[in-house]
């Protein structure tokens, strides 16, 4: 068999690891790749591009930074390459039907969940947020409708409940990239078939919004603790606190560890020198936060971040007095 013709379309970082995997390849023939435009950044709002872009970059690989993959520029140029199979990894846009019908085999999409569980926008945080003993990447046949393909495999990648996303994120995508020539020979060759998903089963998770990082401190210890590691780096699991009488100042928490021996009022601090801080939960104990990150600043202990407000008494404003930034 001739070796496969693949056009990957790639964006974030989980993606970097395939791009790298294929381009090393001696049995794919990678003929060409595609990212999502550079967009502003930073405080000076200069281009920067993609995590998949950057990579390309790095590696010599010429890259298509796509505005859309849906015009007739881009399709035209996707049909003249006569690709076997469009390989999909977190790249940001819809492939509407002309565009999943070009290649000879289809697109196929790598999933960061066990589908039909976390189909959309944010599997992994989803995967933390729902505390999943098990996570993996799926390889599915690409279909209208969201993740509802049918699935061509799925591996498998144990949760041990300490796992923050970013790093889960690359850990994903050397999974991915360790079986996807593999998995790309064997859908060219017939060897491997797609089985429909069942619908029944499937679960769904919506794009993350910054605000979703703001922490209750009613809410269950452990829940906090979920949401401090899914959350980091972004968009952050944040409060704001005062010290003293001073002004209020946003934080948001690098690392913390459950207390579930501990208990009090929510939002209470129940320890603030300068050896620890811990905050009273809604239910399941308290949550003692480690390291944090303030506002404008660097990551810190809390011993550190203590020292930084001299140890005057801290409290959370009231409930629509501040919020965080």
């Amino acid at each position: 068999m001739e070796r496969p013709r693949i056009y990957f379309l790639g964006s974030g970082a989980i993606a970097v690891p395939v791009l790298k995997a294929l381009s090393a390849s001696d049995k794919i023939a990678l003929i060409g790749a595609g990212t999502q435009i550079d967009r502003p950044a930073g405080r000076r709002c200069r281009l920067v591009p993609t995590p998949v872009g950057a990579a390309a970059e790095e590696i010599g690989l010429a890259i298509d930074k796509i505005p859309s993959v849906n015009t007739p520029e881009f399709l035209e140029r996707l049909r003249t390459l006569e690709p076997d199979i469009a390989l999909v990894l977190s790249f940001g846009q819809l492939l509407k039907q002309p565009c999943l019908d070009a290649p000879r085999h289809g697109c196929v999409n790598i999933h960061a969940s066990l589908l039909p569980a976390h189909r959309g926008a944010s599997p992994i945080v989803s995967s933390i947020l729902s505390g999943d003993r098990t996570t993996g990447v799926t390889f599915m046949r690409m279909a209208p409708a969201l993740d509802s393909g049918p699935v061509y495999c799925r591996l498998e990648r144990p949760l041990d409940g300490t796992e923050f996303a970013g790093e889960l994120e690359l850990e994903l995508g050397k999974l991915a990239a360790s079986a996807v020539e593999d998995v790309l020979l064997k859908i060219c060759s017939g060897e491997l078939t797609a089985e429909p998903q069942d619908d029944s089963a499937a679960t769904f998770c919506r794009k993350i919004k910054k605000s979703d990082g703001i922490i209750d401190w009613t809410r269950n210890a452990c829940e906090i603790d979920a949401m401090v590691r899914a959350y980091f780096p972004w968009p952050g699991a944040r409060f704001v606190v005062r010290a003293g009488e001073g002004g209020a100042a946003a934080a948001t928490v690098a690392a913390c560890r459950v207390r579930p021996e501990l208990a009090g009022a929510p939002g209470a601090f129940l320890s603030a020198d300068r050896k620890s801080m811990i905050v009273a939960c809604g239910s399941g104990g308290a949550v003692e936060i480690l390291e944090l990150i303030p506002s404008g600043g660097r990551r810190m202990t809390a011993a550190a971040f203590r020292n930084g407000t001299r140890g005057v008494p801290l409290t959370f404003p009231a409930a629509g007095q501040e919020t965080v930034k």
